[in-house]
């Protein structure tokens, strides 16, 4: 039996990945690739940052991963009769990280987060019939609250279905949350809201640079069209993962529902920029609040040309909404279940921002050896190739 974990070779699934074979468990992995040598190199690239020894990789593969090729939003995931059979057959638990973030695409969104989401659960629900499912754990976003302003938002009072949503990425993973709920009768769920996700609080190494690149060209600027005291909800990725494969493997977690995020320890603007000009030995910046629409207005404006600029535009207008409502996630729950809160975004900015300019906001990847070729584990028995040996 084996946890299926989709997404991982995403980034929160990649540290999700590691976390639970680092604690002895095995895992059957869905990955869009076209056959299992390039599910495996797809792998390879993902995983390094964790795992940065092929060796030691190709070990992690041979022993504890049971590869998957497919696609979440295809029926059975692309997979033949024996192999989705196999998949029901093993799964003894569900993790579904599996999401795009694409905003500025609706179908994107539809097929991916909806479509995709509705797949695994049928996955889940054929297991349960079969032999039962112990969990299925639900990787959301605190974007489901929709608008807000000045706000503490809590776990049970995130989702008011008369409150407008920020985007087509925010309204279907609501709507993925809500089909949990409502299909997954009998099944324990956990749902995970992370916050804003931003870099380890470890090292300084990333491999998801969008909001990084967003933030170094908001910590370059000499004036910040924000106000001073505003909170802004921002949490390491390890401890994200660090708390889904946690309260995964738990025998009974206290809450259905949790925020992973910095909740009223979240730091305000200028403890960070405070924390960043005493790195870096600069000047602080000058705050000016009233030019926020007209900020708004420009990165709105810029956002739908090509090039950089449009690119970086995108990026903020992505960033933007978080950084101006001044609401942060109430994280009691996480932090009674872990007995830690996460690391202050102050004490790592530094190291993640320098990482990442010195290296050009890329992750030097490292390629397939040319002389290795590789199978994960063999896959195991279906319960009807038991009856027959």
């Amino acid at each position: 039996m084996s946890i299926f974990l989709t997404g991982s070779t995403g980034y929160i699934g990649s540290y999700v990945a590691a976390r639970l074979l680092d604690a002895g468990d095995r895992l059957s992995v869905l990955v869009r690739a076209g056959d299992r040598q390039k599910a495996a190199e797809r792998l390879w690239q993902a995983w390094q940052l964790h795992f940065p020894d092929f060796e030691g990789f190709a070990e992690r593969l041979r022993s504890q991963v049971d590869m998957y090729p497919g696609d979440v939003t295809l029926p059975h995931f692309g997979l033949d009769d024996a192999e989705y059979g196999r998949l029901v057959t093993t799964a003894e638990s569900v993790v579904h990280v599996a999401a795009t973030l694409n905003r500025r695409s609706e179908k994107s969104c539809m097929n991916v987060n909806l479509r995709g989401t509705l797949e695994v659960i049928q996955l889940a629900r054929r297991a349960r019939e079969l032999h039962g499912l112990r969990r299925f754990s639900h990787v959301s976003t605190v974007a489901v609250a929709g608008h807000r302003s000045h706000e503490v938002v809590t776990e049970d009072r995130s989702i008011d279905w008369d409150r407008r949503d920020y985007d087509p990425y925010a309204r279907t993973k609501k709507f993925s949350e809500h089909m949990v709920r409502e299909l997954l009768d009998g099944v324990p769920i956990a749902i995970f809201r992370p916050s804003v996700v931003l870099g380890d609080s470890r090292r300084p190494e990333t491999t998801q640079f969008d909001m990084v690149r967003a933030f170094a060209f908001l910590a370059g600027l000499p004036l910040l069209p924000f106000r001073p005291g505003d909170k802004i909800d921002i949490v390491p990725v390890d401890y994200v993962a660090d708390a889904i494969a946690t309260l995964h493997q738990k025998e009974r977690p206290a809450h259905e529902i949790y925020h992973l995020s910095s909740g009223v320890d979240s730091e305000t603007f200028v403890q960070l920029t405070d924390a960043l000009s005493r790195a870096q030995g600069k000047r602080e910046p000058v705050y000016a609040p009233s030019l926020e629409g007209l900020t708004s207005k420009t990165i709105n404006a810029l956002s739908s040309r090509a090039g950089k600029i449009g690119g970086l535009a995108t990026l903020l207008k992505v960033f933007l909404p978080y950084l101006v409502w001044n609401t942060v996630f109430d994280n009691r729950r996480v932090a009674a279940e872990m007995g830690r809160r996460p690391a202050p975004f102050s004490q790592y900015c530094y190291p993640l921002l320098r990482f990442s300019r010195e290296n050009n906001f890329s992750y030097k990847y490292r390629e397939w050896p040319s002389d290795a070729a590789i199978e994960a584990a063999p896959a195991p028995a279906t319960a009807a190739q038991d009856s027959r040996q």
